[in-house]
């Protein structure tokens, strides 16, 4: 008797999951974690004020951004939800009617955690690459840092800037404004 192999996982299993965890399907595998903790919470809430002001509101900043937390966003069979990801206007003029985005974000920002960072970096990070996302952000709250990253050619990350517990940040591709990186700690 063979073993069959295990089904790719199927959008039916996301809404399956009770409402306090997050699905992603990732290379045809299901991906679960716990909602954020408070820490997790806070960083990527108060990240999503610092930028959405100034980016999205065009308050004290630039404008010209959607920046949008915890999207499901559906990329070719991969299904993804980044604790913050932004659109440039000019690519993406109006919000989706859906409740995902199909367009690949030009910026996202995952906020690291002990249930979330392996899969972060080894899984999530080489889909934003494939999709084309020009700018990542790795937020770590317990090691008090911001990797900040831009896509290379052949779809290869290049560290730009490592930042640390109070550090200014003011990084691409949000370099219009600073706030002090101490802000998401809480």
């Amino acid at each position: 008797m063979t073993a069959l192999a295990p089904r790719p996982a199927r959008y039916e299993d996301i809404l399956a999951l009770p409402e306090q965890w997050v699905g992603e399907i990732l290379g045809g595998q299901l991906h679960t974690h716990p909602r954020p903790a408070p820490k997790h919470a806070w960083a990527y809430s108060v990240l999503g004020y610092a930028l959405g002001g100034p980016f999205s509101g065009g308050a004290e900043g630039p404008g010209g951004w959607w920046i949008i937390d915890e999207p499901e966003i559906h990329l070719g069979t991969d299904i993804l939800v980044p604790d913050l990801a932004g659109w440039r206007r000019e690519r993406m003029p109006a919000l989706p009617e859906t409740a995902w985005f199909e367009l690949a974000p030009d910026w996202v920002c995952e906020i690291l955690s002990a249930s979330t960072a392996r899969t972060d970096r080894a899984v999530k990070m080489p889909i934003y690459a494939r999709e084309g996302v020009a700018h990542l952000w790795l937020v770590d709250p317990d090691a008090r840092t911001l990797e900040v990253y831009r896509l290379q050619d052949q779809g290869r990350w290049l560290l730009l800037s490592t930042l640390k517990e109070d550090d200014p940040v003011r990084q691409p591709p949000f370099d219009a404004v600073s706030f002090p990186l101490g802000s998401l700690w809480g």
